[in-house]
Formats: structure tokens, sequence, C-alpha cells
């Protein structure tokens, strides 16, 4: 049976009492266990819901709007093809809304009738979103900073929007500091959040008809999808589905690579960087809660880390549009991975690779309208 468990004092706890971090103050995870065989996938569901048999406890009702069964699309990148997961055919417009569908449904069979969360932008506008359809009172700590079309999605799902000065880590702490009052449902800290996430990981291998590619690159801050990827790939491995995982590759935007620094050091936990503003904001986590189990999870798959510089985000981020992929620069830095890692030899073009684009270009309109003025 599933519990939480605090990675660093390997102490459980049982998952019928809500908690969103450990005693000890640290981020909490869910205790392995075997995944699904594709027998047991619901073909009769068209949402993450199909996988409903891989959770950890039966939700008597999802709060589901049909998010999951994002199109994988290919496209040539400098002549090499690569297959595109479109992440943003999702109904609040990312791939927050896997995470966000588990992690309420599971709170809301908890009891959790009213929750909190701190955003730069997508996370919020999930929450506000699943929350509106589940029935739930919302509170959204956003920067003051965040992009206002992001801010108006949080604001037209009914949410309390509260906005909290300085760097986002300060919004972090602000809702910290409310969870006191409101439960605390981060889609960084909570634990349910990357149940949602493993979906993509097994979605992706039942795209390749229960198969799966050489190399999966994903845009990452704080590293839910790269850690839900590893998940579903474990369970299939105990399932006896596959016999090895894909490679993981993290790519990051240059100004703010804390994962990359980190990989690159041969560390197993934070070290110290430099941090600069950047084009892909929903990236931009000076320091991801769960760094130790994304540098095993990229490790382990044989995968890296990229750090693109801005102008190849942005150059990026118009090619794709060019090509009919209109993403937020947050996850163009993608492909731009895929360009480098190919130059560099570490991926070949004879190999499948799957890029990861998690948000749709819609919410970043000003960033495209700058772009074509100049």
């Amino acid at each position: 049976m599933a519990r939480y468990i605090d990675p660093q004092t390997h102490e459980t706890f049982p998952l019928d009492v809500p908690l969103w971090r450990s005693p000890s103050g640290g981020p909490l995870m869910l205790t392995e266990f075997p995944g699904i065989t594709r027998k047991e996938i619901d073909t009769t569901t068209r949402s993450i819901w199909r996988y409903r048999a891989a959770f950890p406890f039966e939700v008597s009702e999802p709060i589901s709007m049909g998010e999951g069964c994002t199109p994988l699309v290919t496209r040539e990148i400098g002549g090499t093809p690569c297959h595109f997961k479109l992440e943003w055919f999702a109904p609040t417009g990312s791939f927050k809304d896997r995470g966000t569908s588990v992690m309420l449904s599971m709170l809301r069979q908890q009891g959790i009738t009213a929750v909190l969360e701190d955003s730069s932008g997508n996370g919020g506008c999930s929450v506000a979103g699943y929350g509106a359809a589940g029935g739930l009172g919302t509170c959204i700590c956003v920067p003051e900073s965040t992009s206002p079309a992001k801010i108006a999605q949080v604001r037209a799902y009914g949410a309390e929007v509260v906005l909290v000065p300085g760097p986002r880590e300060a919004t972090e702490a602000k809702a910290i500091d409310m969870s006191s009052k409101i439960f605390y449902a981060s889609h960084n800290w909570h634990p349910f959040f990357l149940q949602g996430t493993k979906t993509l990981g097994y979605e992706i291998w039942e795209d390749f008809h229960c198969s799966l590619p050489d190399n999966i690159i994903i845009p990452g801050g704080a590293g839910s999808n790269i850690l839900g990827c590893h998940i579903a790939f474990k369970e299939l491995m105990a399932a006896g589905e596959i016999t090895a995982i894909p490679r993981l590759f993290l790519s990051q935007p240059a100004h703010c690579a804390p994962v990359h620094a980190s990989f690159q050091a041969g560390a197993d936990d934070w070290v110290e960087t430099a941090f600069a503003p950047t084009v892909a904001e929903g990236t931009a986590i000076k320091r991801p809660i769960r760094m130790k189990q994304i540098l095993a999870a990229l490790r382990e798959s044989g995968g890296s880390t990229v750090a693109v510089p801005e102008e190849e985000i942005i150059e990026a981020s118009l090619s794709l549009a060019r090509v009919g992929l209109y993403t937020e620069p947050t996850s163009a830095h993608a492909a731009a991975a895929f360009t480098r890692l190919l130059e560099a030899g570490t991926i070949k073009a004879s190999e499948t690779t799957v890029v990861i684009l998690t948000g749709t270009g819609i919410k970043t309109t000003p960033f495209y309208e700058a772009q074509l003025a100049e």
C-alpha cells in the first residue's frame, strides 16, 4: 500500500491524512509501487484517468476536464525529424493540468474544500481552473511581475489573487506563511501532483504503441515532468512492460539554470550559481525543492542538462511558430536544446527524440508582439 515518505528520513505516513510536507519540513514523495500493464489502461476514458489503476488510491469522483491525450506531431529541426508533445492542448493551456487534476481530486477525496497555491502563472491558472471545476475554494499567490494575461485567467475562474512583490521565492514564502489558514496545494511541494505528471510518461509509452523513444527533452524549473516521467518508467519496468528507460534531458534558460549548474558540477544537491531575468519565466526557479531527486532521475536515465542562452530561446520560439507550433518561450528552449544536443553528438539524428512543449504561446502574446515589432 502506498504511503507518503520523507526522502531524507525515510519515515512514512498514511495517505488518509492530508499532508503537503514532512514533519521535518522537507518535501514528501510517495513510496514506490508497481505500475500497470497495457491491459489495465481504461481505453474507454479519454483523459489521464485512463491510467487510474496506477494511482495510489481510488478517487470516486475525479475532477477532470479531459486533460491528457495530447497530440504528438513530427517536425524537422535543421533537417532532423523530431517529435513534439503538445502539452498546451489542456483545459487551462499547460501541462500543469495533469498534476492539478490528480492532486485536487485526491485532496477533495481526503476532505479538503479550499486550497492555496503559489505560482508564476500556469500553475495558478491550473489550480484556479480545476478548483472552479471541482467546487473548491482557491487562493493563488502570484509574483507582481506575472503576465497580466495569466493573472486575468486566474481571476476569471473566481480565485482570490494575492500579488506578492519581490522575486519568485518571496511568493512561495508568502504562501507557506498563509498555509496555517488554508491547505497548501502546491504544484511544487505536493507529491500528488507528480502522480498526475507521471501520466505524461505513460502516455508517451502509449503514443509509441507500448514502446518508448530513445530520448525525451523536457523544459523544466521545478522538475515535475522529469520526475513524473521517471516515476512512470520505473513503474512500467516493475510491471514488466519495458526493459529500459529513455534518456531524460532537462533544458533550462541559461539565465536561471540551477539544475544544469548542479548536474554539470557533479553535485547531488544545489550549488551556487548566478541568475538573471529570462523570457522563459515559467522555468525561472532558483532553488528547486526536489533538486536531489531531479539529479538522480537524470543520471539514472543516462541523460543530461542543457542551458540555453536568451537569443536561442527567442529564435526557437519564432522558429517553432513558423512550423505551426505556437508555444511559450518557457518551453521553446527545449527545441533549442534538441539542436545543441545534436550538434554536440550527445543524441543522434537516427534516434527517436521527443521534445515536450508545455504551454501555449497565446499566454505570451506580448512577447511575440515585441519580437515581431523589431
